[in-house]
């Protein structure tokens, strides 16, 4: 179901463009616009969960489907070698900008410590 106000529902629709890297039946890949790594993409479950534990106890496949897609990003983009890192932010403590279920993958260079403190 698409969330009318969601920005990333309407991303999905098709209402905003996006630099999609990959798109499956379940699942949509796209370019972050403000990177913060040389690669940056989003992950994104085409039907709405606000965040990663909404999905997974509703749609475990889901939810799988979407750690599967930024796997095939992650390797597609050249990141599996050196390495990358898969991050999802939840609620307002982790950083959740917009409450639509997303994986971020970023690589392409050292990222440096996990937190910044």
């Amino acid at each position: 179901m698409m969330e009318t106000d969601c920005l990333f529902c309407r991303i999905v629709a098709g209402e905003i463009p996006a630099t999609v890297v990959r798109e499956t039946d379940t699942t949509l890949a796209f370019r972050d616009i403000a990177p913060k790594a040389p690669v940056h993409v989003l992950v994104i479950p085409k039907e709405h969960y606000a965040d990663v534990v909404t999905l997974t106890e509703a749609d475990p496949g889901l939810a799988g489907d979407v750690l599967g897609t930024a796997a095939v990003v992650a390797e597609t983009e050249g990141l599996v070698a050196d390495g990358f890192r898969l991050i999802f932010n939840t609620g307002p403590y982790g950083g959740q900008e917009v409450f639509h279920a997303h994986a971020h993958v970023l690589g392409g260079e050292p990222l440096g410590p996990m937190l910044a403190r």
